[in-house]
């Protein structure tokens, strides 16, 4: 029986992951989210957490009369999220979406706690810093990405990771593959939403629109594998069957393939290292027919460039663009600016940024207000 707390449960992988939870049996210990008291208060009554937590303190408190008949204790603010990340817990498996989930992250690993790491800006912002703390508590991360997870599962028999040559991302191009720069000019929000093959929510999906999310991704492939930059590529693959694939040095490349569902990932790091029957689809091939592999268009989709840069350069400069993205992209959904000003906007704060000399959680948190705030005040 594993006790599993879920930070971020009543969004698309935190629901996804107690269906997969259910499934196994396993107990959950936590819940926690932002606003939604509807939904977690259903989920309290099905699941019967000890605790649950709403970063809105509203939320909590309507949250707390709401489940005043049941035996879950109900906790508010960031420091609720972060005390329910410390419980001792075989798995906290982090869905938080953005540089919210960093703080909760920090708390699990101090706590000793193993992370089912749904939240990539925690890698992307505060990489060394997670990695770091992660190696000296002996904390193991587990992707849950459908990227990240496909590779790590590729790499899974590698006896020596001397022998990894690189790393392939692969990406499904969002609602814009194929069109050029001109072509995005006007492109609505809605239009941006219209993913092909995933339900996700807003704010990834439309860093899928962008590619934003590759650029990300390939950041955080950096600190998960301990791979150089150069060595991660990104291929477009519409299909979304093949998930990412390890090249190894003689050329041999082992892949990860399954329909498109986060059912697989976020199973597999709960159960990890053995895999057990789950609800998810069987791939057939044939349906499918033709697997496409494409280039992708570096110069429409520029925001891979700017998060390549930064992770090159080191430092703080990822957790720039990482927090000048979240503005960003957050002000085009509000109609604020227009699809393309996304990319200009990140680019700008990235190339405005100071480069600090230390690297610590106040500094990564001081980019991320910094960097905001300078977007900002460049859209006003």
């Amino acid at each position: 029986m594993k006790k599993i707390t879920i930070l971020g449960s009543t969004g698309s992988i935190g629901t996804q992951a107690l269906e997969v939870i259910e499934m196994q049996g396993y107990e959950v210990l936590a819940l926690t989210a932002s606003t939604n008291v509807g939904i977690i208060e259903n989920q309290i009554r099905k699941f019967k957490p000890k605790y649950a937590a709403m970063v809105d303190e509203k939320a909590a408190a309507e949250l707390k009369d709401k489940v005043a008949d049941t035996d879950t204790k109900v906790l508010s603010g960031i420091d609720g999220v972060c005390e329910c990340a410390s419980l001792e817990a075989d798995y906290v498996l982090n869905s938080i979406v953005g540089m919210a989930g960093l703080r909760p992250t920090v708390a699990a690993i101090e706590a000793g706690n193993d992370i089912a790491l749904a939240n990539k800006e925690t890698l992307v912002a505060g990489g060394q810093l997670v990695m770091g703390m992660a190696k000296e508590k002996g904390v193991s991360i587990l992707p849950v990405d459908s990227e990240h997870s496909a590779i790590f599962q590729s790499l899974q028999g590698c006896v020596d990771r001397k022998e990894v040559k690189r790393l392939i991302l692969t990406a499904s191009g969002g609602p814009f593959f194929g069109k050029k720069r001109s072509e995005l000019a006007d492109v609505t929000v809605k239009e941006a939403l219209n993913h092909p093959n995933w339900s996700m929510g807003a704010k990834i999906t439309i860093d899928s629109a962008s590619m934003m999310n590759k650029g990300l991704e390939l950041i955080e492939a950096v600190w998960l594998f301990n791979m150089k930059p150069d060595d991660i590529d990104i291929v477009v693959h519409r299909q979304s069957v093949v998930h990412s694939l390890v090249e190894y040095c003689d050329n041999s490349v082992i892949a990860q393939l399954g329909v498109p569902d986060m059912r697989i990932p976020i199973q597999y790091a709960l159960t990890y290292p053995n895999r057990i029957p789950s609800p998810v689809k069987q791939l057939s091939l044939t349906d499918y027919g033709t697997l496409t592999f494409d280039k992708p268009d570096y110069e429409t989709f520029g925001l891979i460039n700017v998060c390549r840069k930064a992770i090159n350069d080191g430092g703080l400069y990822p957790a720039c663009a990482n927090a000048a993205n979240e503005e960003a992209n957050l002000s085009f959904r509000n109609g604020k600016i227009k699809f393309l000003q996304i990319e200009e906007l990140v680019r700008s704060a990235v190339e405005a940024s100071q480069k600090y000399n230390q690297y610590t959680l106040d500094n990564v948190l001081s980019m991320y207000d910094w960097a905001r705030e300078y977007v900002k005040t460049k859209i006003n």
